[in-house]
């Protein structure tokens, strides 16, 4: 069964008390997704690339007419010290957050994690200067 029809056949909140047992295979990378090994009952992006599909509004509805491709865009911990991956739909921009799963491939996560460190947002040379601006004295102190 397509994920895409899931909406025809499950009420709202069907998935909070039923496994997801279907496999898919990932639009983005064309891995088979299978839902053993993803340490939860409900697979929803693709352990090989960490991309997923925008089918749902609110999760399990299957609400989202949209579905574009959900690119993995960053990572966050929740207050329970678990990862969890930021998705971006790269056609309507809605933004997703989603656990991540015990299979993920550690090196896309890792790089994801590593990303803000990799290519800051703002010239690292004018740090100094940034934090100055901001109120601060702009002083690193040196040993």
């Amino acid at each position: 069964m397509n994920r895409e029809n899931k909406r025809k056949i499950y009420k709202k909140d069907y998935y909070k008390t039923h496994a997801c047992k279907e496999s898919f295979t990932c639009k983005s990378c064309g891995h088979e997704v299978v839902p053993t090994g993803a340490g939860s009952n409900h697979r929803n992006h693709c352990p090989n690339c960490l991309c997923s599909q925008h089918l749902d509004i609110e999760p399990g509805d299957r609400a989202a007419g949209c579905g574009g491709l959900m690119e993995p865009i960053a990572v966050w911990v929740r207050k329970n010290g678990e990862w969890a991956i930021i998705h971006r739909c790269r056609i309507c921009g809605a933004l997703s957050s989603n656990r991540i799963a015990a299979d993920d491939n550690p090196l896309k996560l890792m790089s994801l994690a590593m990303k803000p460190i990799a290519l800051p947002p703002f010239p690292v040379e004018r740090l100094e200067e940034m934090t100055r601006l901001m109120g601060g004295d702009g002083e690193i102190k040196r040993k």
